[in-house]
Parts: structure tokens; sequence; C-alpha cells
């Protein structure tokens, strides 16, 4: 009997093995194929040529730029969004009046599209008639062009990617924090620990498995930002503000090489991949020594 109801739990696991196959596995297996071919995307004719787009790919001078543009968005939307989404949910553990509401705002840019997110700063930062610009003129300062220097842009992006997903990093660490026991902090309490010494010995270490859950999350969607990006600059000025994921759609659409950008696609999956295990591993292990 028990036997039957395995069997027929695990039938149950094949529509969901079937998706992951058709949306997942299959299009990786096709990005490899055409990774290795000339195609330009459009025509019916493409040809084998072996490792010549991974060989491009490391002389590409863009790529550096590019790589390093992808880390700042993985690593410094990751350090904002954890930081300030744990000093919200620190705040917001507490009972007063309005915290619902709180943290209803806090999380409602998450619910906006990254893209519309994207133009809706645009607006802010452009340089004519930019609401940012027009708050600087009426105190008496010039109009500056934001997004026009590209270290500037990519500040900007990393900052816009950080405040619209905090309220996620938010909502991850209230739930760690509400499944703390009150005991150990009335504990600490009579043994005379300050507030800091609670929160480092006693907060911290209990939310390991919370934090392992935000960082991953943060940084496998900043370093794989695509939309605010897109919306924002498109990757100017020049090469200036690419990711690895603007870049594969700019040398697929705009540069008709659909070779070279399956092989910038498995570059920067492979890339997500490895750090993604690194950091597992890291978290594993620092919850085991918990």
């Amino acid at each position: 009997m028990k036997k039957w109801k395995r069997s027929i739990i695990n039938i149950y696991y094949i529509p969901a093995l079937l998706l992951f196959g058709i949306f997942v596995i299959y299009p990786i297996l096709k990005g490899i194929q055409i990774s290795f071919t000339n195609w330009d995307g459009f025509s019916q004719n493409s040809k084998n040529i072996g490792f010549a787009n991974y060989i491009t790919l490391i002389k590409d001078p863009h790529i550096r730029s590019t790589l390093i543009n992808s880390l700042i968005y993985g690593f410094g939307s990751t350090l904002l969004q954890n930081i300030i989404g744990l000093g919200y949910a620190v705040f917001l553990n507490r009972n007063f009046r309005g915290k619902n509401l709180a943290r209803a705002i806090i999380y409602v840019p998450a619910m906006v599209a990254p893209l519309i997110m994207g133009y809706m700063y645009y607006f802010i930062l452009q340089y004519d008639g930019g609401a940012l610009n027009d708050l600087v003129m009426l105190f008496g300062m010039e109009a500056k062009d934001w997004l026009a220097n590209g270290k500037t842009a990519v500040g900007w992006i990393t900052f816009i990617n950080s405040i619209q997903f905090v309220g996620v990093a938010m909502i991850i660490y209230l739930a760690g924090l509400q499944g703390i026991s009150t005991s150990y902090y009335e504990a600490a309490k009579l043994d005379g620990a300050s507030f800091w010494q609670r929160f480092c010995y006693i907060t911290l270490p209990l939310l390991t498995p919370a934090i392992t859950s935000a960082v991953m999350l943060n940084l496998i969607g900043g370093l794989k930002l695509f939309d605010i990006i897109q919306a924002l600059t498109a990757g100017g000025p020049g090469f200036a503000s690419h990711s690895l994921a603007t870049l594969v759609s700019y040398t697929y659409f705009r540069g008709q090489n659909a070779g070279y950008s399956s092989a910038i696609g498995i570059f920067s999956f492979v890339l997500i991949m490895l750090i993604s295990i690194l950091f597992m591993k890291y978290f594993n292990r620092k919850e085991v020594d918990m």
C-alpha cells in the first residue's frame, strides 16, 4: 500500500519535471549549442566555429568592464539591501501603531515591475525636465546630467535596484526575528547585556538561515540585473553601464551575433552558479557552527 502511494506521488512530479526540462534544461543546452556557431540570430544558416566565440569573449575589451559592473550590481545591491532591510526589520519588529502600514509602504516597490521602476527613475534623473534637476535648480544650483557619466550611472542603478527590493530582505528578516524566542533576550537583559551585545550575540547568529536566504536572493538578482539598466541607460554611455545580461541582449539584437551572445550568456550563467555555490557553502558552514 505504501509503495503504491509513493508511486502515485512520484507520478505527480512528472508535469513539474517536464516543464523544468522544456523551459530550463532545453534552453540551456540550446544556448550552449548556439555558442559554438556563428549564427546571426535571424538567418537559416549557421556554421560550427568551435571555441572561437569564447576566445573572442576573453579578448573582448568590453567584457572586463561589463563583468566589473555586474559584480558591483550584485554585491553592491546585496550589501545595501541586507543592511537596510535588516535595519527596517529590527525597527518594525516592535509593537507600535502604524507598523503594518510602514511594512506595506517599504514592500510596495518590490511589487512594481523593474522595467517600470527604471522608467520612473529615468523621468526623475533625466537632464531636461527631470524632477531631480527641477529640485536642484529650485535651490539655485546648475542642472546635471546624472546618467552621462558611466561610474555615476552604475551607482544610480545599484542604488535604485537596492531601494526597490529592500522590502524583500525586510520581510525575510522579519520572519526570522519573529522565530527567535524572547526568552533569550530576557536572559541576556538579566545578565546586563546592552542592545548592541544582544544584537551581535543573539540576533545575528540566530538569523543565519534568514541571512542566507536574503543574501542569495539579492545576490543572484543583482548579478543578472537587466530591466532597470535597460530602462535607465540601455548600457550607456557607450558600454559604461552594461551588465552581462544587457550585453547579451545588445550583442544579439544590435550586433546580430547570436553565437557570441550565447557565449556571453553561458559565461554569465556559470559565473552566477559558481558564486552562488561558494556563498551557499559558506553560509551552510556558518549554520553548522551555530
